[in-house]
C-alpha cells in the first residue's frame, strides 16, 4: 500500500498545476472537499495555494448518504453540496474552484449555475498522488487537446470500427465538443487533473450502430480490465442488447439493470484520448482504493464511450460507465484521426 502523505515533489506539482490555471497572489480560491476525501488532495492544494501567494479557504462537506441502489462510482458528479445556497453563493464568489471532492463538480447538478458566474474550476480527480505526478498537465499536451476539439467541432460524422466487430456512426452535427488539458484561465472555464481527453456528446437519435469491446478494453467504473469480448448493439443512441456468455457481460447486464432506469442505457459520449503520459496499463499496478480511473480515459489513442447522462440530449440518470478501447480506428469526415490505437497526424 502506498503512504499518503505530503512530499515535496507531489507539493511542487501542485503549485505548478495551480499555477497554470491562474492562481497567483491574491487570487480568490476555495478548496471543496467532503469527508470522504482523500486528506492528502487537500492538504497539497492548501499548502500550494499559500505558496502561491492566493487568498484561500476550505469548505469541507459532509458526504452524504447514499441512495442509489449500486454503488456509484467514477461520475463526476458529486452530490456532497447538497443545494445549500450558502455554499453556492460563496462559490460564485471566487475566482477558482480547487475541487478534490470523491467524485468531482464537473457534472454535478449546482455547477451550471456556479459557472454562470464566470467561476473556473480545477477537479483534481481522487487518485493517489504518485498518479497525479505521472500525469501533470503540461503547455504542450494543450495544442492536441485543443487540435482535438477543433476537429471534433469541424466534424459532421465520427465513425468508429476495429478488427473485433467494432462499426459505430455519431452523427456530430450541433454536437457539444470539449475536453482539457489539465488547466484552464477562462471565465467559467472547466478543468480537470488528469487531462487529456477530446470528447463530443451527440444530440438525441444519433448513435447508431455496434460496439466489440475486447479482452484488455476497460470498465472503469468497475475499474477493471476485461477478460471476455462483450458486444453491444446501439440503436438511437440506447444499448438495445448486450451480448456475451461470459462474467463480464454478467456484471455489465446486471448493473444496468439495477438502476431500473432505461437512461442508464443511453449513451453519454464519445472522444479519444490524447495524452502521451497515460497508460493503459497502469490500473493494472495499483490498488482499487488508489484511484479513480480518470487516467485510463486519457491514454493517446484510446476510444472511449460512455453511457449514462447527456444533459445535451435531456438525459439524466446516476447510472454511468466509462469504457476506454484499444486497437480502434477513429474517423471524422472520412479521414482517420486514430488508426489501430495510434493518433495520426499533429495528434501523435
Amino acid at each position: 500500500m502506498m503512504q499518503e502523505i505530503v512530499e515535496g515533489k507531489w507539493l511542487a506539482a501542485f503549485r505548478r498545476v495551480l499555477a497554470l490555471n491562474g492562481v497567483k497572489d491574491g487570487t480568490q480560491v476555495m478548496i471543496v472537499a467532503e469527508s470522504q476525501s482523500r486528506p492528502v488532495l487537500m492538504q497539497l492544494a492548501s499548502l500550494a495555494c499559500f505558496d502561491l501567494g492566493a487568498v484561500y479557504s476550505t469548505v469541507l462537506l459532509p458526504t452524504p448518504p447514499q441512495t442509489a441502489p449500486v454503488p456509484v462510482k467514477s461520475t463526476g458528479a458529486c452530490n456532497a453540496i447538497q443545494q445549500m445556497r450558502p455554499v453556492i453563493e460563496a462559490l460564485k464568489c471566487v475566482e477558482v474552484i480547487v475541487d478534490v471532492t470523491v467524485e468531482g463538480l464537473i457534472h454535478a447538478e449546482e455547477w451550471p449555475e456556479i459557472e454562470d458566474s464566470g467561476t473556473r474550476l480545477l477537479t483534481i480527480c481522487n487518485e493517489h498522488p504518485e498518479i497525479l505526478e505521472r500525469t501533470e498537465p503540461t503547455k504542450d499536451l494543450e495544442a492536441k487537446v485543443n487540435l482535438g476539439i477543433q476537429m471534433l467541432d469541424a466534424a459532421s460524422e465520427m465513425r468508429v470500427t476495429s478488427a473485433a466487430g467494432t462499426d459505430l456512426t455519431v452523427d456530430l452535427r450541433n454536437a457539444p465538443c470539449g475536453g482539457t488539458p489539465g488547466f484552464t484561465t477562462k471565465q467559467g472555464g472547466v478543468a480537470h487533473w488528469p487531462g487529456g481527453l477530446c470528447l463530443a456528446f451527440p444530440g438525441e437519435n444519433t448513435v447508431n450502430g455496434r460496439i466489440v469491446m475486447n479482452v484488455g478494453d476497460m470498465n472503469l467504473t468497475f475499474k477493471s480490465y476485461l477478460r471476455d469480448p462483450i458486444v453491444f448493439d446501439i440503436e438511437n443512441d440506447f444499448v438495445t442488447d448486450i451480448i456475451g456468455d461470459n462474467l463480464d457481460a454478467d456484471m455489465f447486464r446486471a448493473y444496468l439493470e439495477a438502476w431500473e432506469d432505461p437512461v442508464a442505457y443511453g449513451i453519454s459520449h464519445v472522444g479519444f484520448g490524447v495524452n502521451p503520459g497515460a497508460r493503459w496499463e497502469s490500473l493494472a499496478l495499483y490498488d482499487k482504493r488508489d484511484v479513480q480511473a480518470v487516467e485510463p480515459r486519457a491514454w493517446a489513442g484510446n476510444f472511449l464511450w460512455s453511457t449514462g447522462s447527456n444533459q445535451y440530449a435531456n438525459r439524466f440518470t446516476l447510472g454511468h460507465f466509462d469504457l476506454p478501447m484499444r486497437a480502434c480506428t477513429v474517423s471524422l469526415d472520412g479521414v482517420d484521426v486514430v488508426i489501430n490505437g495510434r493518433l495520426q497526424g499533429d495528434l501523435a
